[in-house]
């Protein structure tokens, strides 16, 4: 029997990549199964998750969008994926509109469109506003812990929590400190003040307004990049005075610019998206 050939696109966004399938053509079954496989960097496409593009449940929406890690498991939103998806709904055709309403697990994202000619040059994404206590999503056991004082692999971290619909642990350190996120990413993601696991951040101030950082991202590990790690590292260097509410912050992968509005209490999201390669994948 021949198998069923999917046609896909991989696109990245500050060297964050993902697989993108048109599910308005293409039915994935078992998304799962196929994030696990077509994502490994050795046997298979080679990504940091699979990102499926689709009709919305609701009327507010326009497409919709869900994504599966490396790992298979389902993560509720990512900047950097919102943004590929306006490039792809827009270069391959689907919209011309330069507004569009995403529907995610953490809700609606408006995505504003910077086109030049008929490109997409950068996109700006409406991340909603950022949460510093979401149910199921931080749950400190000590007063320490609920201070910001987590312990792993027998050393004590220091970072602020913060929701940008998924969460995000913040640690400010030098910049050695930045190494750390190969050592300890792994143990904080897993550490039990979070139930679902977190995202983990090491970030430092290299100059006015300007934040490095690095991520471990949930569910896949070391990224080049992480959007709405971006804006959780915005957030806090601004709640905590490291930063003002307008930054730029650098991952490994590029550098992403985050505004944290006080008309809206909403984060804005702005960086570029670029397609790497289209192809045909047989359904695992």
């Amino acid at each position: 029997m021949t198998p069923t050939m999917i046609r896909f696109t991989k696109m990245h966004g500050a060297g964050n990549d993902y697989i993108y399938v048109n599910t308005l053509l293409y039915n994935i079954p078992s998304p799962v199964e196929a994030a696990i496989k077509w994502s490994s960097r050795h046997k298979g496409i080679g990504s940091d998750g699979l990102v499926l593009i689709g009709r919305p449940v609701s009327a507010d929406a326009d497409f919709s969008m869900r994504i599966f890690n490396a790992d298979g498991s389902e993560a509720m939103m990512c900047g950097n994926a919102s943004r590929c998806i306006g490039k792809y709904l827009y270069e391959k055709g689907m919209t011309s509109s330069r507004t569009i309403r995403l529907e995610t697990l953490s809700g609606i994202k408006t995505l504003n469109l910077h086109v030049c000619g008929q490109k997409v040059d950068s996109v700006t994404v409406d991340m909603l506003e950022p949460r510093f206590d979401v149910a199921g999503q931080f749950v400190p056991r000590t007063d320490a812990e609920a201070g910001g004082m987590l312990e792993a692999g027998g050393k004590l971290f220091k970072g602020t929590f913060v929701s940008m619909g998924n969460p995000h642990f913040v640690i400010f350190t030098d910049a050695e400190g930045l190494a750390d996120v190969e050592t300890y990413g792994r143990l904080l993601e897993h550490h039990e003040a979070f139930p679902a696991r977190c995202n983990i951040e090491f970030a430092h101030l290299v100059e006015k307004d300007t934040l490095r950082t690095r991520v471990w991202e949930r569910g896949s590990g070391i990224t080049m990049a992480c959007g709405t790690g971006a804006c959780a590292t915005a957030v806090a260097a601004a709640k905590l005075g490291v930063a003002g509410c307008s930054s730029k912050v650098v991952m490994d992968g590029g550098t992403l610019e985050i505004e944290w509005r006080e008309t809206d209490n909403h984060v804005y999201l702005t960086g570029g998206a670029e397609f790497v390669f289209d192809g045909e994948i047989p359904l695992p």
